[in-house]
């Protein structure tokens, strides 16, 4: 879990999912003046080592594969484009659905007995690959107990960061209402005024 989970309140069950996602940030907005910098936590298979090894998904110091590399930037594509949906065409869109599939396909699972709560997917081996094996069990069993529903992506096309919607309804939008959201009501706003105004 990083600092950055803690801070917008994202279950445990899926922070590495959403730091996973949020990896790559896309933010292209300026905020107070300032121009925020986009950038890419994996950059090579040395940083998606760094990156495993700081949420404990790897030892620290190893370097994974450039094929665990290739298949975790796969896998980062295509949860992002998964999450990029609304839950309900999550569900409808084949395309989205089959090409999370094959990222997924190169990161086995076993299912594992843990005690008195019962049954547990577990990473198989102890290589990058099981490591981010974790992500995928997090996506698996957010989809059965209904939270992965409440992981989304900002609509505002200069964000685009993946958040946790804790909203009673499930209906938010914006990763922050008072950034993303507010930023775009006086862009909607600005712009139903000057068609007024041409009219």
């Amino acid at each position: 879990m990083s600092k950055e989970s803690r801070r917008f309140q994202v279950p445990d069950a899926l922070a590495n999912t959403y730091d996973f996602a949020n990896s790559l940030d896309l933010r292209h907005f300026v905020h107070h003046g300032v121009q925020h910098p986009q950038a890419d936590e994996l950059q090579d298979a040395a940083a998606l080592g760094t990156w495993m090894a700081h949420r404990r998904l790897t030892e620290a110091g190893k370097i994974p594969s450039k094929a665990a590399f290739e298949a975790a930037l796969a896998l980062r594509g295509a949860l992002r484009d998964y999450i990029e949906r609304d839950p309900d065409d999550r569900r409808r869109d084949a395309a989205i659905r089959e090409a999370l599939d094959r990222a997924m396909e190169r990161f086995p699972l076993r299912v594992t007995s843990i005690g008195k709560e019962g049954l547990k997917l577990t990473p198989l081996g102890s290589d990058a690959i099981a490591g981010l094996s974790t992500i995928v069990a997090e996506l698996y069993n957010g989809s059965a107990n209904g939270t992965l529903d409440r992981l989304k992506m900002c609509a505002s096309d200069e964000c685009k960061r993946v958040f946790f919607d804790r909203s009673k309804p499930g209906t938010r939008r914006w990763c922050q209402s008072t950034l993303c959201g507010n930023r775009q009501k006086t862009r909607t706003y600005r712009e139903r005024l000057r068609q007024e105004q041409d009219a």
